[in-house]
């Protein structure tokens, strides 16, 4: 309660009635050691409902994870290890950023996917913890918590509880207003198994026994623990009305609620005695951890694991000669394959398009209950699931998951994109079909605005290559990138016309030209040649560029100015060819030829040429350009 008070801002309600739970998952069942947060083989604990924030912050100041009291009074203020809503990599002994409802069971079931995963490989003395749970009302209504209980309940993720806060209370009100749901029934529909807890939120000793009764069961299932609890118990004024969800309660509220727990009306009470307490039975796991770390020292297979690709990785790369032709999405499929066995975190899946995006590993087995430590995820026609368990899978450790879908369905995965993104979660998203050359589909197959939007999104690194050899050295800036990448890559065959070394710096020159530069991305590079040999015989001498990253460029520019301007010159009349919204694109250009409509179903080639993705269509640009004047 003092926490949202002092900076009148938070959810309290939730994080009350959860008080007890939460002490009971930390002191007495889960497998931690804060003295170690990184410690490979913990159990994961992702809340979820991440608006009740400050009850994690909490349990990790209590537990000794290196939060302070300070930090507890800064909750949610510039620069605190407390904010808003928990954040991984920010605040120690936060494993997921959560926040957004829906995203942390998402998450957790990719935690649960890779400690299966790992476990299947490395054996239980090197791999053998649980992921904990705790998700509320919000969670479970959001849509990508129907596709990840789904995945989850047919993959058989028995290392995954998840405790169900039933308090029957969102910000508008009861949950009768919007629901009717039947939780239980559903989730067994989704192949978990399944037990009512009641309301012994209050009870320690209950509650211990239903947590240990889940982690030990034999049942392959994942488990669903619905606890019944009122929202900011044992406030007299609000428990278990909807009012204590989101308000801060006042001084006086708080007062009287200290008054029902018997303790002082003094902010941030916290009794050295029962802090150290605390603090001492947090060190109950500290003598297994280390003999965990003992034994992971001598297991030769886990130290290569966890050391990422083998030497030598880089050149197993394919290189493709100049003049053949191939779709960037069957280039990526071939340099999955040449790197596998250097990269041996990384698993490959797809939203149900496991073929046409590239994403199909030669030779692997299907991640299953069977076949745990299969590297080919089928993850159905979930995109939203999929982004947001591969955030999961990421954020364990040790594994580097790939996700293909058709471009236009980013949409679909967009928040888990975000996360990713927000998270440093280092995650490949391959996005197929990238434009109007996907053809008869029609304008809702064809992505537009898309690029715009994923280079919109900050510490995303999107690479877009136009040809096979980009692609293969796109998949090298993926697997060096410490964050997540999304590769968006063409249907159609594309000429190679390049060495793929414009991926390091984000651009590089193609063809010279003094008189105008044709600026392009993926599918595009080839028509902006095409359009720069018809200038050619009318006297026009045209710069090609290739820009597979916008965002490399960028660091470029920033690191060596001369070297970007070298590339790209901004004194030089500029055009610019992609075949998306040309959002974002006078950045560069003096004119953009783009499409700002959507598409129409028709092949490829006429739905590209109708639109203005043609030679034909830049020269005249060009033409017009020039002859209005602009210096060159």
């Amino acid at each position: 309660m003092d926490a949202p008070l002092a900076v009148k801002s938070g959810h309290q309600g939730t994080a009350m009635s959860l008080a007890p739970l939460a002490h009971v998952l930390y002191s007495r069942v889960m497998k931690h050691d804060p003295s170690d947060p990184s410690w490979a083989d913990r159990d994961r604990f992702v809340l979820s409902a991440g608006h009740a924030s400050i009850l994690q912050y909490s349990m990790l100041f209590l537990q000794g994870y290196g939060l302070s009291i300070d930090d507890l009074k800064a909750f949610r203020q510039w620069g605190s290890a407390t904010p808003g809503h928990p954040e991984v990599g920010h605040t120690p002994g936060v494993e997921v950023t959560t926040g957004p409802l829906g995203q942390g069971i998402a998450n957790a079931v990719g935690l649960a996917m890779a400690e299966r995963h790992l476990r299947a490989r490395f054996g239980s003395d090197i791999c053998d913890h649980h992921t904990w749970v705790i998700a509320g009302d919000g969670c479970l209504m959001e849509g990508v918590s129907h596709e990840a209980a789904s995945f989850a309940g047919h993959q058989k993720l028995s290392r995954l509880v998840v405790v169900f806060d039933d308090n029957g209370i969102t910000i508008d009100g009861g949950t009768g207003l919007t629901c009717s749901d039947d939780v239980a029934k559903r989730f067994e529909s989704y192949g978990w198994s399944v037990r009512s807890l009641g309301e012994i939120g209050e009870d320690l000793d209950a509650l211990e026994n239903a947590l240990l009764d889940a982690r030990d069961s034999t049942d392959d299932r994942p488990k669903l623990l619905i606890l019944r609890t009122k929202v900011g118990v044992p406030s007299p004024d609000w428990t278990g009305k909807h009012e204590a969800h989101g308000n801060p309660f006042t001084a006086e509220h708080v007062s009287r609620t200290k008054a029902v727990m018997g303790i002082p009306d003094e902010p941030f009470w916290a009794p050295e005695s029962v802090v150290s307490a605390v603090r001492a039975g947090a060190a109950r796991c500290r003598a297994e951890r280390e003999v965990w770390s003992a034994r992971a020292a001598g297991h030769s297979a886990w130290t290569a694991f966890v050391n990422g690709p083998s030497a030598g990785w880089i050149d197993a790369l394919p290189v493709f000669e100049r003049g053949e032709s191939i779709a960037t999405r069957v280039a990526i499929q071939k340099a999955f394959d040449a790197v596998l066995a250097d990269v041996p975190g990384l698993l490959s899946g797809s939203a149900d398009l496991t073929g046409n995006t590239g994403t199909k590993l030669s030779g692997q087995s299907a991640a299953s209950p069977a076949t745990p430590d299969g590297r080919q995820v089928y993850y159905g026609i979930r995109e939203h699931a999929m982004g947001s368990i591969m955030v999961g899978m990421a954020l364990h450790g040790g594994l580097l998951p790939v996700g293909g879908t058709f471009f236009v369905f980013f949409d679909y995965m967009k928040p888990p994109v975000r996360l990713a993104a927000l998270s440093r979660a280092k995650c490949i998203f391959v996005f197929s079909h990238d434009s109007v050359g996907v053809g008869e589909d029609g304008p809702t197959h064809q992505p537009i605005e898309h690029l715009a939007a994923l280079r919109a999104i900050p510490d995303l690194q999107v690479i877009r290559p136009c040809d096979a050899n980009e692609t293969s050295q796109a998949l090298r800036a993926a697997i060096e990138h410490d964050g997540p990448t999304a590769l968006v890559l063409s249907r159609q065959n594309l000429p190679v016309v390049s060495d793929g070394s414009a991926v390091t710096l984000g651009a590089a020159v193609l063809r010279e030209g003094t008189d105008v530069c044709l600026v392009a991305t993926g599918s595009e590079v080839a028509v902006a040649l095409a359009a720069a040999d018809r200038l050619a015989e009318s006297g026009v001498s045209a710069r090609v560029v290739t820009m597979p990253s916008w965002d490399r460029f960028e660091a470029t520019r920033r690191a060596d100015r001369a070297r970007a301007e070298a590339i790209l010159p901004t004194g030089m009349t500029t055009v610019s060819i992609e075949a998306g919204a040309t959002l974002g694109w006078h950045k560069y250009a003096d004119e953009c030829v783009g499409i700002d409509r959507f598409g129409a179903s028709a092949p490829g080639g006429v739905a590209l040429a109708n639109l203005g993705i043609e030679a034909g269509n830049v020269v005249r640009v060009v033409t017009d350009l020039l002859g209005r004047g602009a210096s060159a």
